[in-house]
This record gives structure tokens, C-alpha cells and sequence, in this order.
């Protein structure tokens, strides 16, 4: 890694903000969008209170756009060479010597009382993740942002399924209390965009902290905006969901069944018992069973060639 890039901005005097209990890094993984990151940034300086740092890291061999951009608004850059979000996350982390440390996505812009909502809940010592609200043009808003926080911990009914499948949030717009995190690597890397299961990584760090114990808050006023992502086909969201419950099944023993009952309730057609962040469209368990068979042997073949790479460790 080039040295010169990793410090960029290490000299620069401190972010002021307003006196609270715990020190904050805002961390933007980015890979060749400097226009988007542009905007992100505009907006996390704009934030009250503002952080004690910002950390761009550069999914990519390294970019002088994406550089500049990074300290036209004050933040450290950094490089995370290998592709995958769960790297980049991973890099951020390592970087950050923050008690807490909270994401966005380089095209997503938090509202100005994004991180003051989303800090508040670590005033609790089992606080271990908090998670806000994403807002995409076309969200149904009209009663979200009234909605009250909510909590959940491993003794919560439901707990598992709702922190691994999407109860809790998303990744553009979450924080994690640093000193619970295991010293090596947090977020497993076979996960995430760039990686070769392209969803969960959030969820299953989510899970992965509820089952040690800590408590992950969601809060729905702590808003980021985002664009609407572009969806991949049916047929490779399908492999990527078998994949990521083989994952589950093999890195939860204690939860084999709950997922077992989970899955077959869902190729079933019946309805979660439990609210979502956003409605999913169930286009996956409303498929042909031809396309779900073959999802599921296509799966197992990924999970099986990537068994070697288990990144995750217990602290």
C-alpha cells in the first residue's frame, strides 16, 4: 500500500465537535464514483455534531479523483487494493482508533442529525451496533420517521432470523461500538458487493454481535438518503440466498433449526412474522421450484468453494 496515500491528511488538526462521551469516525467505502462521493462528504461535514474523523477508503488500486475529493473535505484516504465491501469495511475499521465507528455508502448523504441519533443508544454498554432509516425516491415514508426505536437483543423471540434476514437495517447507515468488535477481522468477506455472496454482511455482523450478547438498536429519524440500487437477475439472488443460509448453517450451529424452520417457511409462501426496514418483493419464494432448485445446487457449489475463506474469528 502506498504509504503517501494511507497518512493523506493525518496532519490536518481534528474535527471539532460537541462534548459527548464517546470519540466517532465516519467511515466511506468508494470505488471510482468521485462525483458521488463528492456529495457524500459535502453532507458529512455538514453533520451536527460532526465527527472526530472521516475515512475514505478506496476500494481500488488507488485514484487521484477519488483522493482529491477525499481531502478537498478533510477526510483520511486510505486503500483497500483486494475488491469487496466487506474489505474495504474491514480496512475502515482497522484504520479507525474511535470508540464507535459508523458507515456510509459513497452515494448515500445522512440527514444533519444522522450520527448525534444514531450515537445516543451507546450510552448503554451493551449497545454493540445501531442502525438507522434508508430513504430511496420511491419509499413508503409517511409514517417512519414516527416510529419508535427499536431494540434487539439474543433474548428477544425471532431474534436470529430478524438480525440475519433484514430486520435491522442496512449497511449504508450504521455505527458499531469498536470495542466490541473481535481484534481480527469483523466483517466476513466471502459477503457483500464485490465478494462472491453479494448480500448479508451487515446482517450477519448484526447477528454475530447479538449472539455475544450486545444489543443492536434500529432508529428510524436517523435518515440517510440513498438511490434505489439496480436489482441483479432472480436467478443469481436466489444462488447468492442459498449460499448466504449454507453460511448461516454452518457458522450458527446453535440456530440450525430456527433456519431450517425459517426457510421452509418462506418457500412456503407464508408472511414474516416480524416488520422489515423496507417490504421485500418476494420475487425468490414465489419462483418456479425449477429456478429455485437449481438456485439452491448453484449455491452449494459457491458455498463449497469458498468454505477455505472464513475471515470471521471469535475475539
Amino acid at each position: 500500500m502506498d504509504l503517501s496515500l494511507r497518512n493523506a491528511g493525518k496532519d490536518e488538526a481534528p474535527l471539532k465537535s460537541k462534548e459527548r462521551p464517546h470519540s466517532v469516525s465516519v467511515v466511506v467505502c468508494t470505488r471510482h464514483r468521485a462525483a458521488f462521493l463528492q456529495s457524500c462528504l459535502a453532507a458529512v461535514n455538514g453533520l451536527d455534531p460532526r465527527p472526530d474523523g472521516i475515512l475514505v477508503v478506496d476500494n481500488s488500486e488507488g485514484n487521484n479523483d477519488t483522493r482529491k475529493v477525499a481531502e478537498d473535505h478533510g477526510a483520511r484516504y486510505t486503500i483497500e487494493p483486494v475488491r469487496g465491501l466487506s474489505r474495504a469495511r474491514n480496512r475502515g475499521l482497522m484504520e479507525c482508533d474511535t470508540d464507535i465507528v459508523a458507515f456510509l455508502d459513497d452515494d448515500a448523504t445522512p440527514e444533519p442529525d444522522w450520527l448525534g441519533l444514531l450515537l445516543a443508544p451507546f450510552a448503554d454498554t451493551q449497545t454493540g451496533a445501531t442502525t438507522g432509516r434508508v430513504i430511496t425516491p420511491d419509499s413508503q415514508n409517511s409514517d417512519a420517521l414516527n416510529q419508535s426505536s427499536r431494540t434487539l437483543s439474543n433474548q428477544d423471540r425471532h431474534w436470529f432470523e430478524i438480525a440475519t434476514f433484514g430486520g435491522l437495517g442496512f449497511g449504508t447507515n450504521m455505527a458499531f461500538r469498536k470495542c466490541a468488535l473481535p481484534i481480527q477481522r469483523f466483517f466476513d468477506e466471502r459477503l457483500g458487493r464485490g465478494a462472491p455472496f453479494e448480500i448479508g454482511e451487515e446482517n450477519y455482523a448484526f447477528a454475530w454481535l447479538i449472539s455475544r450478547g450486545y444489543r443492536v438498536v434500529n432508529i428510524p429519524s436517523a435518515v440517510v438518503h440513498h438511490p434505489p440500487h439496480g436489482r441483479t437477475s432472480i436467478r443469481n439472488e436466489a444462488r447468492n440466498s442459498f449460499a448466504y443460509w449454507l453460511l448461516l448453517f454452518a457458522e450458527f450451529p446453535g440456530q440450525r433449526l430456527n433456519i431450517l424452520h425459517f426457510l421452509i417457511r418462506r418457500l412456503r409462501g407464508k408472511p414474516l412474522d416480524w416488520p422489515r426496514p423496507s417490504p421485500e418483493s418476494g420475487d425468490i419464494v414465489s419462483s418456479s421450484w425449477r429456478l429455485l432448485f437449481l438456485a439452491a445446487i448453484r449455491g452449494l457449489w459457491m458455498f463449497i468453494r469458498t468454505r477455505k475463506h472464513r475471515y470471521l474469528r471469535n475475539p
